[in-house]
């Protein structure tokens, strides 16, 4: 999962892109970049690193422009080499640089065919690097010394017809203008946003809405599926659908835990799809569980927090803050190594004993993925005096990868592969485990945006949308995401970036 953002301006956007990264900091931790645009040189500063490391006054003071992209990083392969940070650079044609969110899922088809029909040179293992290259490739295939609006949308339609998987991406064409665009599935967000200025229109593309709120820009609307949209370096707006076929399947999981509550994606409020998974699982307890002995619910913080407030409403039980966060420890599923999660759990969380002790606790978390985190919390509240601990998730079990963007890990390291809920209850130490169900939370979402058809749900119910992928797929996949070749592969980089 990553964050991107472009924006043109009549003004510097330097200081602009870089508080767009810091409200899309909860997207990727792993690296960050900027890449701005003057009088058609390109300057660009990326390093690994949360934004606010990456960037010194100094060198805000190079990104010189009114026009930029961004991009915060969150590896979906476990690489933490800086050299894939983004947002990535070719110079052939006209100069472009791109950000990416999401995963490309026949990168190495593409690979190949770049290198043995388009003759272009992939220099990292990241699939960004190939999505630009496509683009690049289809772009400079048009044989064309001045680029028009229709050129970039013609190239845009040639990715379309030759990648696939998940994509939202910002282009910036130096001296042109910015462009952005989405899968034929829309399976990652993207939206885009207009300001008025003294001096003219400014525009701003982004993966959530309030990125957008924070610097003052109006949203207009997300960028459809298969939809293009492009910004002149002079602020003129055009929009154009690329796709001859969209199939609208936004992946659900943004809404269980990614996207921040106050964002907007697909017309669809974050916040109140949260609440409506709250209800959906007081409910559930209600209905399987009406003589339940719960004092208190406590979430998880910071995710669950909408979700477990509006259980504990339904349910008619206390609701109280149990656990106290340090900010200054990340996000322990963005974290590569299982043992790095498992030592970053207590230094994120200390539990407030006067909540626990000697009562029946329903902890609640936006879902179990690994289940390192939830087995550790409910052994804090266990040491923290609970009689009973039960544990909800606002989501059903996570038991297949994600392929889109999300580093959901290798299939056996996911607690609740192979599982059924009483034993993923018995392996996390919990009395009792409550768990979503599918068909809960795809209306908790939908009802936000009754026109969406189906949502990508591939993590829980192993249906692939994109069609392509089959248990060979996975089985590579697993190969590459699993802690220990996570591991080997940071290793080996670390010994040839100290040479």
């Amino acid at each position: 999962m990553c964050g991107i953002v472009g924006i043109v301006s009549h003004q510097a956007v330097n200081q602009e892109l870089y508080d767009a990264l810091t409200v899309l900091q909860h997207r990727g931790q792993d690296a960050a970049g900027i890449v701005t645009c003057e009088n058609g040189r390109l300057h660009l500063r990326k390093d690994n690193g949360l934004t606010r490391d990456v960037f010194t006054n100094a060198q805000m003071l190079k990104l010189k422009g009114n026009m930029g992209i961004a991009h915060v990083r969150y590896p979906t392969a476990g690489c933490t080499s800086s050299a894939e940070a983004q947002p990535f650079y070719v110079n052939s044609p006209f100069g472009l640089t791109l950000g990416h969110n999401g995963n490309l899922t026949n990168t190495d088809e593409l690979k190949k065919a770049l290198f043995v029909e388009d003759q272009r040179h992939i220099n990292t293992d990241s699939d960004s690097e190939v999505l630009l290259n496509v683009f690049a490739h289809e772009l400079q295939s048009l044989g064309k010394l001045h680029l028009s609006v229709d050129d970039v949308f013609q190239a845009v339609s040639g990715v379309h017809r030759r990648c696939r998987g998940a994509y939202a991406v910002v282009i910036m064409i130096a001296g042109f203008g910015i462009l952005g665009f989405r899968d034929p599935h829309g399976i990652r967000p993207v939206v885009f946003g207009h300001r008025k200025s003294e001096q003219g229109s400014d525009f701003m593309i982004a993966s959530e809405s309030v990125a957008l709120d924070v610097l003052g820009f109006d949203l207009i609307r997300d960028i459809e599926p298969g939809e293009a949209i492009f910004i002149e370096e002079t602020g003129v707006l055009h929009t154009q659908q690329c796709s001859e076929e969209v199939d609208h399947c936004p992946c659900i999981f943004e809404y269980v835990y990614f996207a921040r509550p106050d964002s907007f994606i697909d017309d669809i409020s974050v916040y109140k799809a949260r609440l409506r998974m709250g209800d959906k699982l007081a409910a559930k307890v209600l209905r399987e569980w009406p003589d339940h002995d719960i004092d208190v619910v406590i979430p998880i913080p910071d995710t669950s927090r909408t979700a477990a407030l509006q259980m504990a409403n339904k349910l008619g039980v206390k609701y109280s803050e149990g656990f106290m966060k340090n900010r200054y420890i990340g996000r322990t599923f963005i974290m590569p190594g299982q043992k790095m999660r498992e030592k970053s759990v207590r230094q994120k969380l200390n539990a407030i004993g006067l909540e626990f002790d000697g009562k029946n606790v329903l902890l609640v978390d936006d879902s179990v993925v690994r289940g390192t985190t939830s087995a550790q919390i409910i052994q804090m509240a266990r040491d923290a005096g609970a009689k009973k601990v039960y544990f909800a998730s606002a989501a059903p079990p996570v038991r297949y990868p994600n392929v889109y963007g999300i580093d959901m890990p290798a299939a056996h390291e996911l607690i609740a592969h192979n599982r059924t809920g009483d034993e993923v209850c018995e392996a996390i130490g919990a009395d009792r485990m409550i768990y979503q169900e599918l068909n809960d939370l795809i209306e908790a979402v939908r009802k936000g945006n009754p026109s969406i058809q189906h949502f990508d749900t591939s993590c829980f119910s192993k249906e692939y949308i994109t069609g392509d992928i089959d248990d060979a797929y996975l089985d590579r996949t697993e190969v590459l995401r699993n802690d220990k070749a996570q591991a080997e592969r940071n290793s080996e980089k670390s010994i040839i970036e100290m040479l």
